[in-house]
């Protein structure tokens, strides 16, 4: 027999168990500690050979600490182990003699491992070196794998049991909105509690309901009521920190309608869910459809198709027809956007007209789906896709009349702006809104804008006095509290859009402040940075070219030379800009704003509080004289800034917002700090130039108030509207005034309203503005304004004349009539020293015709009539020859200073 086939000798003693318990010796009365332990030769893994015996060399006993400490140890030595280096028994070169611990004929058996407990789970896995350790085995990942599908198998079954299916009446139930003053008391309880009523599936028409199929669902009879992958965009959605994606079933639309709580979060909709599928599990198709149109929002505080179809149609669900039921279910699609109403109180872009093109846009392809689905006969789609059924108007709901339609609108806007509550569940009710209206200031200026009505406008027996609108607000300087607004006739009217938070109204010569505040801060091309004095000279002259800074001057679209216009040909030479601001002229500010930089005039106004999207998006010239449209409230809020000293704070309507009770976790508490917009010295050069206008120019109208007060006039092309802006130290007001086609909603003049031959802003809505502050300031002290300090240097425009030596600043000189400069033409026109004395000392009216031919050739004195200023309201009306205004520069002669003239070259 071969020796490597003979059978091992067994060791003396009993075998291996007794070799290793002989391995502690005789006395020691432990166990041995393991191989490496004593750092003896004998006892490390590299040693020649391995005995039994638990001595080094000389037989000495190797005394350990304790347990732990041989297991540290071997631990140890089993990480010096290396291929050169291998444990006893290894398969790379261990010992296989007599002398090895496996005897004999074992040295190249399988490799063995250190007893130790066995481990659950075998990871990093034992008996394995390098990298080998981290890759797991088949088991270990097969009964991960099994375990997870498992564990979700019941969370699964779990979440299914644990949820119920939803009812569609409990999602019917009404609850109100109550809006609270400022004082707390109640203003409005409104809700949609009345707009809300369940109808069964046979009293809906099958044309509606396949409408909502065809666009919507087309699968909704032959799926689970589940969308997997919908499902899976909104929780990648979520991920991204973005909005959850709506159910893109019928049925998961359903249960989004009828869940209660709106937190956005994975744990709603993975319930949503689990309630989807038992649903679809346990009702029939009818009943869900049924449900989900019952509870669907269609706009206008509309909750289920029954009440929808009154609200659009004013007739039962039942009674609706294919052609209107298309209608109806393209407002599922998003009624803001989808209500031929329009709704600009949510979004700018929904407009009437654009939201009418929406409409009929997504009606004619829903009749197109139907008769392609063939849920539709040729016959019935023919006759349905012949014209599109136009539904009602708006109508007031209860109490929602006067002016407390526009104040809860704002407040709701407000909310929706500053919330993560959408307009459906707003509408839902159960919300408590407490705002920042007062509600004595709120019905003075209600009494102000209807008395001044009645007084000068008579649309009964005057056509040219119909369709004219006001607009205004009134808000806090240096905190941005709205107390009060007017936003039209009221619901109950037929008016619904409000006309305090509307742009769309140019605002003329309002605009003129921020064009000088711009002046002061940034100084203009030629100024190296340094501010301009109000006292700085331009030309103001009529039909004037306007002068780029490279000395060419803009033009027309047709490359003719553009000319901007004043109001009449009155020849003012070069005058103060302080002058300017005063009597309102154009041409000083149209050339001041190019000098300046109308992206710097742009910055100054947003600064002030003005919105982006409210101002024009051409800064031609034109830009500078007011055609831009923001809102009474953000004018009055813009001019709140120079009231404050250069502190602005954004107008806010809302202070709390709460749900039983209870604060509304999403809404952002509104009240905003105020930050220093401008530098209080440009903001108060500003007011001292705005107090002039009220006490010697365009806004005299405004001097019955009886106190220390500032504003501005502004009157726009065509007569189309005007406006009044002012402001003392505790509340500043602005008032527009305007005509409006209720057909399509655009602008009308008002050359002829109110039985004059045009309407400006010195006139009506200065009346209005002084009649409102007289009643809203009563009982409150005059504080007056802060003192203006001298501010920047004098940067008189290119060309204008340089006092002589000779001439004497005496604010009581007396005009005189001298020749004119002109050789062809003679008038009745200042001396040098009187036209200084007008322009820094004190404003004396007598001193307004002061042209005196400049030496450039514009200066074309033709005898023209003062016309008491460009916005009027200076003591003295228009002549019958002046048809048009020219606040913000209206055509005149040759056409080419229009209101939305002026284009660049």
């Amino acid at each position: 027999m071969s020796e490597h086939r003979r059978k091992p000798p067994q060791p003396q003693g009993g075998g291996r168990a007794e070799a290793r318990r002989g391995q502690s010796g005789p006395s020691s009365g432990r166990r041995a500690a393991p191989r490496g332990a004593t750092e003896s030769p004998s006892d490390s893994y590299g040693s020649p050979s391995y005995g039994s015996e638990a001595t080094g060399p000389g037989g000495e006993d190797r005394p350990y600490g304790g347990r732990a400490e041989a297991r540290r140890a071997a631990q140890k030595g089993g990480r010096r182990r290396t291929a050169d280096n291998p444990p006893p028994g290894g398969r790379r070169g261990g010992p296989s003699g007599p002398s090895g611990p496996t005897g004999p004929g074992r040295g190249r058996g399988r490799a063995t491992t250190a007893p130790g407990k066995k481990r659950f789970i075998d990871y990093p896995r034992a008996g394995k070196d390098g990298w080998g350790r981290w890759v797991p085995s088949w088991k270990l990942v097969s009964g991960l794998f099994i375990g997870f599908v498992g564990s979700l198998v019941v969370m699964v079954g779990v979440g299914y049991a644990m949820v119920s299916i939803p009812n569609e009446n409990d999602a019917a139930k009404s609850q109100n909105n109550v809006y609270y003053w400022a004082d707390n008391t109640q203003m409005v309880a409104t809700g949609t509690g009345v707009n809300r009523q369940n109808v069964n599936i046979d009293q809906i028409p099958e044309a509606m309901r396949y409408a909502v199929i065809s666009a919507e669902n087309k699968s909704f009879y032959q799926d689970s009521g589940v969308d997997p992958m919908g499902i899976a965009r909104a929780v990648a959605n979520m991920a991204r920190g973005g909005q959850t994606q709506g159910g893109s079933t019928i049925t998961q639309q359903y249960v989004k309608n009828t869940y209660l709580s709106q937190d956005q979060t994975l744990t709603r909709k993975f319930k949503e869910m689990f309630i989807s599928i038992k649903v679809g599990a346990k009702l029939g198709k009818n009943d869900i459809l049924q449900g989900y149109l019952n509870t669907s929002y269609f706009g206008r505080g509309a909750y289920g198709i029954q009440a929808a179809a009154q609200t659009y149609y004013g007739k039962n669900a039942v009674d609706l027809k294919p052609s209107e039921c298309a209608v109806l279910a393209a407002l599922l699609k998003g009624p803001t956007y989808y209500d031929p109403a329009g709704n600009q109180d949510l979004d700018k872009s929904a407009t009437p007209q654009a939201n009418q093109k929406r409409s009929e846009d997504r009606w004619a392809w829903i009749l197109g789906e139907m008769h392609k689905d063939k849920h539709l006969s040729d016959v019935d789609y023919q006759k349905a896709i012949k014209k599109y059924p136009q539904p009602d108007g708006r109508k007031a709901t209860k109490g929602m009349t006067g002016q407390i339609s526009y104040l809860a609108d704002t407040a709701k806007k407000y909310v929706l702006a500053h919330s993560d509550i959408t307009e459906a569940q707003f509408d839902k009710g159960g919300y408590q809104i407490y705002t920042t209206f007062d509600k004595k200031k709120v019905n003075a200026l209600s009494k102000a804008v209807k008395s001044v009505q009645k007084e000068r406008l008579d649309p009964k027996h005057r056509d040219l006095d119909k369709y004219v609108q006001f607009g205004a607000a009134s808000v806090k300087p240096a905190d941005g509290r709205i107390v009060a607004l007017y936003g039209g006739d009221g619901y109950e009217n037929g008016h619904f859009t409000n006309n305090a938070d509307t742009s769309g109204v140019p605002v003329g010569s309002t605009w003129k402040p921020f064009v000088l505040a711009a002046a002061m801060q940034y100084g203009t091309y030629k100024s190296d940075g340094q501010g301009v004095s109000p006292l700085s000279k331009y030309n103001g002259n009529d039909h004037l070219k306007v002068y780029k800074p490279d000395g060419s001057y803009y033009l027309n679209k047709d490359n003719t030379p553009f000319y901007q216009n004043n109001e009449g040909p009155k020849p003012w030479g070069y005058i103060t800009l302080r002058k300017a601001m005063e009597q309102s002229i154009n041409t000083p500010f149209v050339q001041l704003g190019v000098d300046v930089g109308m992206t710097h005039v742009r910055d100054v106004a947003k600064t002030a509080g003005i919105l982006d999207q409210s101002m024009s998006q051409n800064l031609n010239p034109s830009f500078a004289i007011g055609t831009s449209t923001p809102s009474a409230i953000r004018m009055a809020d813009a001019y709140a800034t120079f009231a404050a000293s250069g502190k602005q704070a954004d107008p806010y309507s809302v202070t709390a917002v709460k749900v039983n009770g209870a604060d509304a976790p999403s809404f952002v508490k509104p009240k905003p700090a105020p930050k220093q917009a401008l530098e209080a010295d440009i903001a108060n050069n500003v007011t001292n130039v705005l107090e002039n206008v009220i006490q010697n120019g365009t806004g005299q109208k405004a001097r019955a108030l009886g106190r220390t007060a500032a504003g501005k006039t502004g009157t726009t092309d065509e007569n189309k509207s005007a406006w009044f802006v002012g402001y003392t130290q505790q509340l500043s007001t602005s008032v527009a005034m305007f005509r409006e086609n209720p057909k399509d909603h655009k602008l009308l003049s008002m050359n002829g309203t109110a039985g004059v031959d045009s309407i400006h802003g010195g006139d009506i809505p200065t009346l209005v503005w002084t009649e409102y502050m007289q009643d809203a300031l009563k009982g409150t002290n005059d504080l007056g304004f802060p003192d203006a300090p001298e501010i920047g240097t004098v940067q008189n425009e290119a060309g204008a004349p340089s006092p002589t030596p000779s001439v004497t600043i005496t604010p009581s000189q007396t005009p005189s009539a001298t020749p004119s400069p002109s050789p062809s033409k003679t008038t009745t026109t200042p001396s040098p020293s009187a036209s200084e004395s007008c322009q820094f000392g004190a404003w004396d009216p007598n001193c307004n015709g002061n042209g005196n031919g400049n030496g450039n050739g514009n200066g074309n004195d033709t005898g023209g009539v003062d016309t008491g200023g460009v916005d009027g309201g200076g003591g003295t009306t228009p002549t019958p020859t002046v048809t048009d205004t020219t606040g913000t520069g209206n055509t005149r002669g040759n056409g080419n200073g229009g209101f939305f003239g002026g284009q660049t070259g």
